[in-house]
């Protein structure tokens, strides 16, 4: 895949949870290299030692102008890298990518909002020859596909990371566990289930909150058979969405039941005790042990937890580790901390046992 350069607007967001697109795409992207970062709050700083305190050469600049007066690289597109409230393309944020427009750069959108139907901006980019992608605008009826029953043809472990609330990492947990297992001398594959996926470069997946709700299980059946029958892979691992028991999205039984996944990992936040942005409402995230019980009568067995520590200690985090270890009887890892390493004996074993290796 040839790499295009780019930059990301976070606009003011990048240390917080809101730019977690921006974080996928500074973590690592195959799809676009990350030449720059668009953030007022952190100018002047490395945008990886922002992120998680590692130094990965992304400078950050306080305004588009400021990128492509100081920049000795030049960028093909400006990636939106926040996530907005409900999804909409603010005033404030369509002023920076008007003025992305206006530098000359084209526009990548993961936002419910599609730029293409904002005619401010679709009609200046049409006249300048600028290409605009709204990640998140559905497929055609025509293109879409109902389940089948083809995945029992898919031979290999699928593995799918569900997490007991969104925002927690389960993207960038699926991407770890894919690089480890290629790093061990494994043909894996992510499957992709949102826009920063594609971003990052994934090639097989879909959006999973942007397609119709009759074509769910046909579609996420259909990236798993077209991972199979392209790439022959050892294993896959299935990137989560929302968790089983979110009020405003529930997500997670189309990837055990429709995608047939064998295992789970289950990604986990020990200080989130209610599901992100809805503390008003009395709905508090569960045990481990009882979403663990939960994902078993869907039929997986879950595998390992992986844990976001963000605002945790390192001690805090250990000492957590420990615990739910000694107590749920399955490996437990941080991904940011301790790599996947730990947990590629378990895929190993899995690989060994598949139909695909007899």
């Amino acid at each position: 895949m040839q790499k295009s350069n780019a930059i990301v607007i976070t606009a003011g967001y990048l240390d917080s949870s809101s730019g977690k697109t921006a974080h996928g795409l500074i973590r690592g992207s195959d799809r676009f290299n990350i030449i720059g970062v668009i953030d007022p709050k952190h100018p002047g700083k490395d945008a990886g030692e922002v992120l998680d305190g590692k130094k990965r050469n992304i400078p950050v600049y306080a305004t588009v102008e400021e990128f492509t007066k100081s920049s000795k690289e030049q960028a093909k597109y400006c990636i939106i890298g926040v996530a907005t409230k409900g999804g909409v393309i603010p005033d404030s944020l369509r002023a920076i990518l008007r003025d992305a427009l206006i530098h000359g750069y084209g526009l990548v959108n993961g936002l419910h909002e599609y730029i293409s139907e904002i005619p401010e901006l679709a009609d200046f980019a049409r006249s300048r020859g600028l290409e605009i992608i709204d990640v998140r605008k559905p497929k055609k009826f025509k293109d879409l596909h109902f389940w089948s029953g083809k995945i029992k043809n898919v031979h290999c472990p699928k593995i799918a990371v569900l997490g007991t609330d969104c925002a927690l990492g389960k993207r960038t947990t699926t991407r770890f566990l894919t690089e480890a297992m290629k790093k061990a001398g494994y043909r894996a594959e992510m499957i992709y289930t949102g826009q920063t996926g594609w971003m990052q470069g994934a090639k097989y997946g879909f959006v999973f909150d942007s397609t119709l709700n009759d074509f769910i299980s046909g579609e996420m059946e259909h990236a798993i058979v077209q991972c199979w029958e392209e790439a022959k892979p050892d294993i896959i691992f299935i990137e989560g969405q929302s968790s089983l028991r979110n009020p405003s999205g529930p997500a997670g039984a189309e990837w055990i039941v429709s995608g047939d996944a064998n295992a789970v990992v289950l990604q986990h936040h020990p200080l989130r005790k209610q599901y992100k942005d809805m503390e008003y409402y009395p709905a508090y995230i569960p045990e481990l042990k009882d979403e663990i019980a939960l994902i078993k009568t869907y039929g997986a067995p879950t595998v390992a937890i992986t844990v976001n520590t963000a605002k945790m200690t390192s001690q805090q985090g250990k000492d957590y580790v420990t615990e739910k270890e000694k107590e749920l009887g399955i490996p437990v890892v941080m991904p940011l901390e301790d790599g996947m390493d730990r947990l590629v004996a378990i895929f190993k074993d899995m690989i060994d046992k598949s139909i695909a290796q007899v």
